[in-house]
């Protein structure tokens, strides 16, 4: 028997790259108002508040005037980048081209950035005033406490009756962001009818995405700040808003300064706020 036989065994690499599962991208930035591209540290979003109509009861009375009110909310762009290297002589030991894959890991480390700045803005304090240097924290009454339980049907029906008793446009669309677990207590609720259950599991099989007139997005990237209840959102889309300084770009070049080494680099600047607060409801949910 030979002991050196072992040289002689075949060694088989694969000629591509598995990226690990990740939340690809950004799943809110389709749910919020866009405001594109955006020149300046800030980008200001204004308001103008409802008005009430005068009953006309004299003939020849002079106009009257509504005095419309005004306000702006403020939000300041944020830059991220990414960046790794591969080295020049990395790439002779390997089968597979690594600039793809990374650039493909570094963009959707970049879209979950975005996320996390859509979520702060949904549940975090907006600023507003003409200069946005005025703290406006969600309001009690756009919040939802969470009653020692998960998420569930009731829950999702005060979320409702907030935004239409706020006179939110039922025409606009409504999105709701949760996690798996709010999943789970809507599937696992005893107030759900049998039409409600069954909606329910279609949504869990992906047969569907909508219950209640609202638009499901996972997340895992949800708070929990008190380490037991996690907080779900439920909004209209013109609630929020986000404004972009610079899109994702990548750019993939040589580093002299590391030795030739390859770098992929990924860069984007944005800023979210919340919009308005009447079409924005905070869900504290058990989590345990």
């Amino acid at each position: 028997m030979s002991f050196s036989i072992t040289t002689a065994f075949v060694q088989q690499y694969k000629g591509n790259v598995m990226i690990l599962s990740q939340q690809k991208g950004s799943r809110l930035r389709r749910a919020v108002r866009d405001d594109g591209d955006i020149v300046g540290k800030n980008v200001y979003f204004d308001r103008i508040g409802a008005t009430a109509a005068v009953k006309n009861t004299t003939r020849h009375a002079d106009t009257p005037l509504s005095n419309t009110p005004h306000s702006r909310r403020r939000a300041s762009l944020v830059d991220y980048d990414w960046a790794d290297l591969i080295d020049k002589l990395d790439k002779v030991k390997m089968l597979a081209s690594m600039e793809s894959p990374y650039a493909i890991n570094g963009g959707n480390a970049m879209g979950r950035a975005m996320d996390d700045e859509i979520i702060d803005a949904l549940g975090g304090n907006a600023f507003e005033g003409e200069d946005g240097s005025t703290i406006t924290p969600l309001p009690a009454a756009q919040k939802i406490a969470v009653g020692g339980a998960g998420l569930t049907i009731a829950k999702l029906r005060s979320a409702k009756e907030i935004l239409d008793l706020s006179d939110v446009d039922p025409d606009e669309p409504r999105y709701i962001v949760l996690g798996p677990k709010q999943v789970t207590n809507l599937l696992a609720t005893t107030e759900v009818t049998s039409s409600d259950f069954n909606t329910v599991k279609a949504l869990v099989a992906g047969q569907i995405n909508a219950f209640m007139g609202f638009e499901f997005i996972l997340s895992n990237r949800l708070l929990k700040p008190n380490g037991t209840d996690r907080l779900i959102y439920v909004w209209a889309k013109s609630g929020v808003g986000l404004g972009i300084g610079q899109e994702m770009e990548t750019d993939i070049a040589p580093r002299k300064d590391k030795r030739n080494a390859t770098q992929v680099y990924i860069c984007q600047s944005l800023g979210a706020t919340r919009v308005e607060d009447a079409k924005v409801v905070e869900i504290a949910c058990l989590e345990t």
